[in-house]
């Protein structure tokens, strides 16, 4: 794994590291960075391991790159969602639920009661503050 960088960039990145270190301390980190290389390459190696143990012959059966989160694009997804016509059932509208001083105060409405009675308190729906 390169991870983007080319020949070009290596070169620089070792040239900057000869200026930094100098001459005499160089090969003790290029060894260290070595040694952190190989630690990181046995650890994935290990856990590459481990699952297969636990996942058994399942584990040669996974495509991986189907599980690659980078493959996944989410403006593709929605559009593939929106423009997908397979159900020929039309959509239903669904409305929130109303509280019940509003289905009073609309029902009050709906039979002609436009105004409150001395003392009634004006409905109040809690859903829609």
């Amino acid at each position: 794994m390169s991870f983007g960088l080319s020949f070009d960039k290596l070169l620089i990145i070792g040239l900057i590291a000869v200026f930094l270190l100098g001459p005499e301390r160089l090969p003790y980190y290029a060894s260290q960075l070595a040694r952190l290389v190989r630690s990181l390459r046995d650890m994935a190696n290990g856990a590459k391991d481990r699952m297969r143990d636990e996942m058994g012959p399942d584990f040669d059966d996974i495509d991986w790159k189907k599980l690659d989160p980078r493959q996944y694009d989410p403006r593709r997804i929605i559009r593939d969602a929106l423009l997908d016509d397979d159900d020929d059932t039309p959509p239903v509208k669904v409305r929130p639920p109303r509280s019940t001083a509003y289905a009073e105060r609309q029902a009050a409405l709906a039979e002609g009661k436009s105004e409150l009675a001395t003392g009634e308190k004006a409905p109040f729906d809690s859903e829609a503050t």
